[in-house]
């Protein structure tokens, strides 16, 4: 087996994975995240990542952040539409000193008035500077048409009045009605003894109370496609161009992500970079993603260039779309967007944080993990024909939304 998992009474799971090496990752997830807030309550999940770091009942801000620099160890946390991931990357024997840190502060937190007063000023300057970046800024106003009066179209961060209306009542009714134990993950990639890990587990995490509530998430619906221009104060255009698209249990998940990656994933090689930036050279940055989530999914062309070439960069864009809903990949370059995407997943799997964490969300979702091996035997199995049938219902010109960034006129 590629992993081992136990699980404690309160369910809480351990997984583990073996890494024959000196150097530990591991994480500790949580399923509940932005699309988990009440109404107006934006920004809240993101809000308590951020004050777990500030006190518990036994540890002081300054303990908790020397607990683990002090032994070279790295730390860090973010929230995303549904988990809330504390991780650290350090060396194999402080794994003990990592776990007790991880349950002081996802569990004993006390949230003082005077912390909750400074970490909501620094998230204002958070949400500030992202309003700076227009290449980040525009992908949430995308998803906020996308999942338009639905909470997956919320911003992560919240917006400067949620932010400011957040209080200690509503983190901790936050906390009891989503940190379900048995929603929860510690995950660790390492060189240790699966029993003795057990163990660990089991005196820092096991006399933790059950908290069993279930999920109430709603599945968003289907929005119609639109145009949607908005004036910045920026000097290029910038673009989003996409669709709802399979969630994370679809049959066709594997075969959208292969052909995203062929139409505009990693690398220089990817459709719309050769078309778009190195034959026209009209878009400096050019790239696709798409987004499976546990109901749902996104899925999305983002794009910037000088504002008279916008025009410009949008047919060609619709044009590679249009040549992968009317066109049949051929055997080649079904084989090439095959082995290209093969090889650049066992390369990601050398970053041991990254897996871990996404071995840790897969078995919170689906209760097991698949080896490599199956990945690649699903990307594999993906036909011609599977390739057209999913770029005519994902790419359908009448369902895709576009939301530009333009500059100001004078």
């Amino acid at each position: 087996m590629d992993y081992q998992v136990h699980t404690l009474a309160n369910g809480i799971r351990l997984l583990y994975k073996h890494a024959a090496t000196n150097i530990t990752h591991t994480c500790f997830i949580v399923n509940a995240g932005a699309r988990d807030e009440p109404q107006h309550k934006d920004g809240l999940a993101h809000f308590i990542e951020h004050l777990l770091f500030k006190q518990t009942k036994r540890r002081s801000t300054n303990q908790i952040l020397n607990r683990l620099e002090l032994v070279g160890a790295d730390l860090n946390a973010y929230t995303t539409k549904e988990y809330t991931c504390i991780h650290a990357s350090l060396l194999k024997q402080h794994l003990e000193r990592t776990l007790d840190l991880f349950e002081d502060i996802i569990f004993h937190s006390t949230f003082p008035e005077e912390e909750l007063v400074k970490e909501r000023s620094v998230i204002l300057d958070e949400i500030a500077s992202y309003q700076d970046q227009p290449e980040e800024a525009i992908q949430d106003d995308f998803e906020g048409i996308l999942f338009k009066n639905h909470a997956l179209g919320n911003n992560i961060l919240g917006s400067e009045e949620s932010v400011n209306q957040l209080n200690r009542t509503d983190i901790e009714a936050f906390i009891t009605d989503t940190y379900n134990t048995h929603q929860m993950v510690f995950a660790v990639i390492g060189d240790y003894d699966f029993n003795k890990l057990i163990k660990l587990a089991e005196k820092c995490l096991g006399h933790l109370p059950e908290n069993h509530k279930p999920k109430n998430r709603k599945k968003p619906g289907s929005p119609p496609g639109g145009f949607f221009t908005v004036e910045k104060p920026i000097s290029q255009t910038h673009g989003v161009i996409g669709a709802l698209a399979y969630d994370s249990s679809h049959h066709y998940k594997s075969g959208l992500l292969l052909v995203n990656n062929l139409l505009g994933g990693m690398g220089m090689s990817s459709r719309l970079n050769l078309e778009i930036r190195e034959k026209h050279g009209i878009a400096y940055t050019i790239e696709s993603n798409y987004t499976p989530l546990t109901d749902t999914g996104m899925f999305s062309v983002y794009f910037g260039t000088d504002a008279e070439k916008a025009a410009k960069a949008i047919r060609l864009i619709h044009k590679e779309l249009k040549k992968l809903r009317d066109n049949k990949l051929g055997t080649l370059q079904l084989h090439q967007a095959k082995q290209k995407f093969v090889g650049q997943i066992a390369l990601a799997e050398e970053n041991r944080l990254s897996l871990i964490i996404s071995m840790a969300k897969s078995l919170i979702d689906f209760n097991s993990i698949d080896t490599l091996q199956q990945l690649f035997d699903r990307i594999e199995a993906t036909t011609a024909e599977q390739v057209l049938e999913i770029s005519n219902e994902i790419f359908d010109a009448s369902r895709l939304v576009t939301l530009l960034f333009e500059p100001k006129g004078d």
